[in-house]
């Protein structure tokens, strides 16, 4: 079997999603996926890796992986290098599956539970859809209305908003008021009216549910130390679940400092590339939760290899999804096949929402918990009304005969 064909496809109003799909000479496609950037990521593909990988075999993964990271300007990144690679490999896991006629979780060991706990990222319909991603200038709240415009939810009304996700199963949320204040302040201070309305949420979820709702905390990476560690202590009456992000996550040792200021979990970082910085986080004690991002660092072939290092140091595994559909069906199989997984992110208003425009098949959620994906490969395709879009741009390389 070889790689005849390397298709990517994106679309003006969904800007920021790439999908590429493998075409081989027996006829069977993998489809993979990765966010923002999507016409640099697709120009790397085709003008730098596509000479790589035509006419190679598909099965063998793991060499094709190490061909498109083992790069000069590939160095642990999740720039446009590791974006392209982890699409592809996604698409290679997706094409493996469909070739053998197992799902991907099969592939990468089998389950290793029935369910998985699900939390809701608190992010409404039209959040980071448009082109230019930046914190409260894409939150984008009440262009699209629905029942799950959780975003304003939760900075108007977050214990009802906890009460609600209790009713549909949902035991844990993530919410990020401290961000307006942020880049106000440029993440150099909080006064104390800003700290008082960004504790607001917290306040009213333990007010009207108590314990029974466990919040994630989630930063973005716009917080200078002294700043995050003050804002550590005045959370911590709170008893969040964890802290994600809380400074920018490119020094082990400022991270290692703020873990120690503090008796919460530090969850890190979709940030980050490749297995090589968490290694060094992971050996100063600076965190707890190895968060991955499938579709920036490396894949389904890479997010293994960081779920087993995490396990090697006793930490949980907790997959990204706040990007798009296929990615988010990728993390479903890499949660369940991974034996430390603690939770699977998730955005009801994305996966009710506007990933159903996109995909064929979304993972079953029920009670707060995510259900294993049917079928072989990654379970799920682009629907048809997707290459019949309009504000499609598609582009291909073929192999030469």
């Amino acid at each position: 079997m070889k790689i005849t064909a390397i298709e990517t496809l994106r679309t003006e109003e969904f800007s920021n999603v790439l999908w590429v799909r493998l075409h081989t000479d027996e006829g069977s496609i993998g489809l993979g996926e990765t966010f923002y950037g999507a016409a640099a990521v697709e120009a790397h593909i085709h003008n730098t890796l596509a000479v790589r990988l035509l006419g190679k075999d598909p099965t063998r993964i793991e060499a094709l992986n190490r061909a498109m990271v083992d790069l000069p300007m590939a160095q642990s990144s999740t720039g446009v290098e590791y974006r392209a690679a982890s699409a592809i490999d996604i698409a290679l896991w997706d094409l493996f599956g469909k070739i053998t006629g197992q799902p991907v979780h099969n592939l990468l060991g089998g389950l290793n539970c029935d369910r998985l706990r699900i939390y809701n990222t608190c992010a409404g319909y039209g959040y980071v859809r448009s082109n230019n991603i930046r914190p409260v200038d894409t939150w984008n709240i009440g262009r699209t209305e629905g029942p799950y415009e959780d975003l304003n939810a939760f900075m108007t009304d977050a214990g009802a908003l906890a009460e609600n996700l209790l009713e549909s199963g949902i035991t844990a949320m993530k919410i990020w008021p401290f961000d307006p204040p942020a880049q106000e302040n440029r993440g150099m201070f909080i006064t104390a009216e800003q700290m008082r309305t960004a504790l607001e949420p917290f306040e009213k979820i333990r007010k009207r549910v108590g314990d029974k709702m466990d919040i994630m905390v989630e930063f973005h990476c716009l917080w200078n130390l002294p700043a995050a560690k003050q804002i550590a202590r005045a959370l911590e009456p709170y008893q969040p679940f964890w802290y994600e992000d809380p400074i920018r996550m490119n020094s082990p040792q400022a991270l290692e400092e703020y873990a120690a200021s503090t008796d919460v979990w530090v969850c890190a970082s979709e940030t980050l590339g490749s297995r090589f910085p968490y290694k060094d986080m992971l050996d100063r004690g600076a965190l707890h939760v190895a968060m991955v991002d499938l579709c920036w660092t490396g894949g389904l072939t890479e997010g293994r290899k960081i779920a087993a290092l995490a396990d090697t140091y006793h930490r949980p595994f907790a997959p990204h999804d706040c990007t798009g559909p296929v990615g988010f069906v990728a993390a479903i199989h890499a949660s369940f096949s991974q034996p430390n997984t603690l939770i699977q992110e998730s955005v009801r208003a994305f996966y009710d929402g506007w990933y159903r425009e996109l995909v064929t098949e979304m993972p079953v959620i029920r009670d707060g918990h995510a259900l294993p994906m049917q079928g072989p490969g990654l379970g799920t395709d682009l629907l048809p009304a997707v290459y019949e879009r309009s504000d499609l741009t598609v582009r291909k390389s073929e192999l030469k005969t």
